[in-house]
């Protein structure tokens, strides 16, 4: 099939597999030969509709909520996709070496785009992964989510990925994928509406240094004594 997609249909594909939860493009393209037929061009792909989408292909895709799938309909469609951009332009990493930034936790955040948490834990494109401390924040690696291969199971390959990570932070994480980052040392943090990381990771550089609740506590490695420490502080200046 992927013989007849032009270039650009190839691309609009790719993208939009990547804004809908645990979807890579082949399973997209079962959908899309379904709803459409072959070949797949940008005239047919401009005339579909989200219930059509839904519809296709035995309802594949029918669990998925409308907001994400319009949202892939649009890139479908070709809004928002710059052909002519070439590679995307990736945030620099900071230098880092262990010991670095005392009392730190390491954050790997789900993206498709630049330093936007806007990725599925199943289909992002990359993994942003920060170092924060109650001082500091800092991007000290990308990692290409890529192609899992063959013989691996995906969840725990991309698992793999990120388990020197303490923190998972995701628009959203099917219930065994979420398992099997549990299993792997993470503590996922779904985010529905997404958001800006280095935002985020300055409001928890914020909480790290402000009696964070129990939960945290216990993903930073404080002991049970200190936790309760912290949530006494916390009733003291309440």
């Amino acid at each position: 099939m992927a013989d007849k997609l032009s270039p650009e249909v190839a691309l609009r594909i790719g993208l939009a597999a990547r804004a809908l939860p645990d979807t890579d493009p082949k399973r997209l393209m079962t959908v899309l030969v379904s709803a459409l037929g072959l070949p797949i061009t940008p005239t047919k792909l401009g005339r579909l509709k989200v219930a059509k989408l839904k519809a296709a292909a035995n309802e594949e895709l029918a669990e998925i909520d409308t907001a994400h799938l319009k949202a892939a309909l649009n890139l479908l469609k070709g809004i928002g996709v710059n052909v002519e951009a070439g590679e995307e332009a990736l945030p620099e990493i900071q230098p880092y070496a262990d010991g670095d930034m005392p009392g730190s936790i390491r954050i790997a955040c789900a993206s498709n785009h630049d330093t936007r948490i806007d990725g599925h834990f199943g289909s992002c494109a990359r993994f942003l992964i920060y170092q924060v401390s109650d001082a500091e924040v800092r991007l000290v690696d990308i990692r290409s989510a890529g192609k899992t291969p063959d013989e691996e199971d995906k969840n725990i390959y991309r698992a793999g990925l990120i388990e020197d990570c303490q923190l998972l932070y995701t628009v959203s994480i099917g219930g065994p994928a979420a398992a099997k980052v549990v299993r792997a040392g993470l503590h996922p943090v779904k985010l529905p509406d997404g958001g800006e990381a280095t935002e985020l990771m300055a409001e928890l550089k914020g909480v790290i240094g402000n009696n964070p609740p129990p939960w945290l506590a216990k993903v930073m490695g404080v002991d049970a004594e200190e936790r309760i420490r912290f949530r006494q502080d916390e009733e003291e200046l309440a």
